[in-house]
């Protein structure tokens, strides 16, 4: 009996154990956040497709920088994977910016119908560049959210405006039509905030009510600029070296949990305003026609954004198709 217990002992140490790769995922999503909940359950599904041998290991809350620091890092191989927002993609791809030109949209129907029909070719783009799309997301509607209340166009151009650091095309976009952009990182909008550094923030509801900068910013446009959307992704190199047996499941697994966040964040978005507002954030309701000098300010700057930051052909795919999809609702109501 000693003997084969210590034979099974011996097994046990010879056997060697199945190693464990490890992807590291950064993110500005905060902890415990619903982004943050949907990565956990993707990191559950890979543990147990894989037996075990693969890890997602997340830093939420922007703990190892701002998106383009994450990137950075992930290009350099200290991550693997990131879940970013369109500004962080950019500097990957410039072109996901075709799906966030603002006031192109004016309703996630709308967003969903265009998305749908480019993912396939800005996914190719991006896979081009070394990166792997896992899943597609959004955060909401972007708001201009201000220290003092505004509406007017000349009102705005006079405040401080946030823009991400690193973005040095947006950033000469915002200052060649007039305005006082201070690029700044997004884990740096509330200490912004708070020392005056500026006065508006172009974000969304969710994320407002997150960070806590209604808290000082206490004004939100009524308007909706442009949709923020997201991504999950992951480099080539740390995807083509997992065993081709778990890829299929995994993936599987990233875009049912990208499907399954996305209706819950715009749900989540409509009552983060309610629950604001109850914290005295002051909704700033505009009329039809400051909505109409907005949308010329926007749409003065489609020739910068055609052929500069968007390559032109897929800038006209996406007004051609959202054109599409409009032609199709309003005969549909006739």
């Amino acid at each position: 009996m000693w003997r084969s217990t210590m034979s099974v002992l011996l097994l046990g140490c010879l056997t060697p154990a199945l190693p464990q790769t490890i992807i590291k995922m950064g993110t500005l999503a905060p902890d415990g956040s619903p982004w943050h909940q949907a990565l956990q359950l993707m990191g559950e599904r890979w543990r147990k497709i894989s037996g075990g041998q693969v890890k997602l290991v997340i830093y939420t809350g922007g703990v190892l920088g701002d998106e383009p620091d994450m990137v950075n890092k992930m290009r350099i191989g200290q991550i693997q994977a990131v879940a970013l927002s369109g500004a962080g993609m950019s500097t990957i791809e410039p072109g996901v910016m075709a799906l966030q030109i603002p006031m192109m949209f004016d309703s996630y129907e709308e967003l969903d119908y265009v998305r749908e029909r480019v993912a396939p070719q800005l996914e190719k783009m991006i896979e081009a560049r070394g990166y792997l799309v896992l899943n597609w997301g959004d955060a909401g509607w972007v708001h201009f959210f201000t220290t003092r209340p505004v509406s007017r166009l000349a009102d705005m151009r006079r405040m401080k405006l946030f823009t991400i650091a690193g973005d040095s095309d947006t950033l000469d976009l915002w200052k060649a039509n007039g305005f006082r952009a201070v690029p700044l990182a997004a884990t740096d909008i509330l200490t912004g905030l708070q020392t005056g550094l500026i006065e508006a923030v172009p974000t969304t509801p969710l994320y407002a009510l997150l960070n806590q900068s209604f808290g000082i910013a206490r004004n939100m446009i009524d308007m909706k600029w442009a949709p923020l959307i997201g991504a999950t992704m992951v480099t080539r190199r740390m995807w083509d070296s997992l065993p081709a047996g778990f890829r299929g499941g995994m993936m599987g697994a990233a875009r049912e949990a990208g499907g399954s966040l996305r209706d819950g964040i715009r749900k989540m978005g409509d009552e983060a305003i309610v629950t604001m507002q109850k914290r005295r954030l002051q909704v700033i309701p505009i009329d039809a026609a400051t909505v109409a000098e907005w949308r010329r300010e926007a749409e003065g700057v489609y020739p910068k954004l055609r052929g500069g930051q968007i390559p032109a052909a897929l800038f006209d795919q996406v007004r051609k198709l959202r054109d599409e999809y409009r032609a199709r609702a309003a005969g549909a109501q006739r």
